[in-house]
């Protein structure tokens, strides 16, 4: 029996990497990934035969990557960021499923860090309450259902992670979104992440009222930018930190004493 590994690699570059991922990558018998991942991990794919392709051919990816499992091959397929979100997983999943390989193929799905953990990480912390994650690119998904859920993700009130915001030739969506947030707070607070655990990686922390107001031509927004909308609690710390507040100082006193205060209404 042939093994597939789907190895997601992190938010960008190495840096993200997990110890499961290049174990993985290292018993593998081929590598198969999108032409620019594979060149992220040149130090960890020497040797080893590569099987590469461009945007656009996850199906083309995905299906090579199948069928040399099929045949007896350890296979590891590269998906940036976490495979299961906006990524190679329900692809590989459903084609094994059609294919009908299941008793064929030992298929394991490693987990990654992607970029709005990465972006967390890096800013404080914005994520301590819900949040929700919404991908722009309407090449799978219909436009009016991602306006639709822009819409409504705000008027609950989550934190937005935005994934895959605009592209050159992709820019109404995007449009979209900047309009949907001329109906918050001017100050809501923004950032705006690109490129996140490379060495060219950008993070601007913004209002509302600044995204908006750079357009759809904003060229710090791209497809390897992720964007952080906060809800109306995150706000700045006084050395500039992102935090959404979990609400343990509105109950509980600095010495972890519950507040006189909360008892009485609750």
């Amino acid at each position: 029996m042939g093994k597939l590994q789907l190895v997601s690699t992190g938010a960008g570059g190495s840096r993200y990497l997990t110890n499961e991922a290049i174990i993985a990558i290292k018993e593998a018998d081929l590598i198969v990934g999108y032409t620019k991942y594979i060149k992220d991990l040149k130090e960890f794919v020497k040797g080893k035969e590569i099987y590469t392709s461009g945007m656009t051919k996850e199906i083309e990816r995905a299906t090579y990557a199948v069928e040399s499992a099929k045949e007896g091959k350890s296979v590891v397929l590269i998906s940036n960021g976490d495979a299961n979100v906006y990524a190679m997983g329900s692809l590989v999943v459903e084609l094994l499923d059609v294919k009908g390989y299941w008793n064929d193929i030992e298929y394991i799905s490693l987990a990654g860090i992607t970029s709005v953990l990465a972006l967390a990480s890096e800013v404080g912390a914005p994520l301590s309450q819900d949040f929700c994650l919404i991908s722009l690119s309407d090449r799978l998904t219909d436009f009016d259902l991602i306006q639709k859920r822009i819409k409504l993700a705000l008027e609950c009130d989550f934190v937005i992670a935005i994934y895959n915001p605009k592209s050159k030739n992709r820019l109404e969506p995007y449009r979209g979104m900047l309009e949907k947030l001329s109906n918050i707070s001017s100050d809501r607070i923004i950032v705006v992440a690109r490129d996140l655990g490379r060495e060219k990686q950008f993070i601007e922390i913004i209002t509302a009222k600044e995204l908006i107001d750079s357009g759809v031509e904003n060229d710090k927004v791209n497809m390897s930018t992720t964007i952080l909308i906060g809800n109306s609690t995150t706000k700045l710390t006084s050395n500039g930190k992102v935090l959404t507040p979990r609400g343990y100082l509105n109950k509980y006193d600095l010495t972890g004493e519950q507040k006189d205060e909360w008892r009485k209404e609750n």
